[in-house]
């Protein structure tokens, strides 16, 4: 499905990132890693294996983009798709909001991305194979709670730049589409609702109407949709948004059956 294409996974080194890698290879893939993390960036190459390699660089810098390009350029000759996974979780609430924070959150989680895709389409562009590009979103764009503003922000503004693109891109066979993905299951999430005091059994104690199927997204889900974006079997769909969670998002009005 994915075979001898060559992916640029941002935020590879854990998570949805490195499940979408480790499954995009088995699909015959070459991945490039990327991550901020030197040491966390080689341990998820090391692990994945034969076709990935890895980059180190630090969104908020404005050269981290192209550099992340050129090297997968570089290592691998082409680049068939981009994954822009990393984002900064950051909670703030309105009352939190100060120019730093919104600079920082905006640029990460829309700015970086955007800048990702505009490199990456220069080089799709001049080969005959086009490209697709799959933005991670969050069922937050929508809406969000009130102390994920500006990550909601960020990746609402993201969304709006997915539809804009499959609208402009679709003339030289290069797709774009957004998966908001719902509550999933990775070490960031864990780590940040450990340092929230919710404790080491927090998982125990969702309400079960967050979680119809008895437990959170499990990462390797959102890997296998991601893939199937990716590859030419979601062609010629573009500028979509796709919700990934296990209820309805928008509308919702759950009335306890219990």
């Amino acid at each position: 499905m994915l075979k001898d294409r060559v992916i640029i996974i941002t935020g590879a080194n854990s998570g949805i990132g490195f499940a979408t890698a480790r499954h995009c290879l088995s699909l015959g893939a070459k991945v490039m890693v990327h991550g901020r993390n030197a040491e966390a960036v080689e341990t998820a190459v090391s692990r994945l294996g034969t076709g990935a390699a890895g980059i180190v660089a630090d969104l908020i810098e404005a050269s981290a983009p192209s550099r992340i390009v050129a090297q997968t350029l570089e290592t691998f000759g082409r680049v068939d798709g981009l994954v822009n996974n990393a984002a900064d979780l950051g909670r703030h609430t309105l009352d939190q909001v100060n120019d730093t924070e919104f600079a920082r959150m905006m640029r990460v989680n829309a700015g970086a991305p955007l800048a990702l895709v505009q490199h990456a389409v220069r080089v799709m562009k001049k080969q005959d194979s086009g490209g697709s590009i799959v933005n991670i979103g969050s069922t937050n764009a929508w809406c969000g709670a009130h102390n994920l503003l500006l990550y909601s922000m960020g990746k609402g503004a993201l969304m709006t730049a997915t539809r804009n693109l499959g609208d402009t891109l679709g003339n030289f066979n290069i797709r774009i589409n957004q998966l908001n993905v719902g509550w999933t299951l990775t070490e960031s999430e864990d780590e940040l609702q450990r340092a929230e005091g919710h404790g080491d059994d927090w998982q125990e104690h969702i309400p079960a109407d967050f979680v119809p199927s008895g437990a959170l997204l499990p990462p390797k889900t959102i890997a296998a949709h991601v893939a199937f974006w990716l590859s030419g079997q979601s062609a010629p769909v573009s500028g979509q948004v796709c919700d990934l969670e296990q209820y309805p998002v928008i509308g919702r009005n759950k009335v306890s059956q219990r």
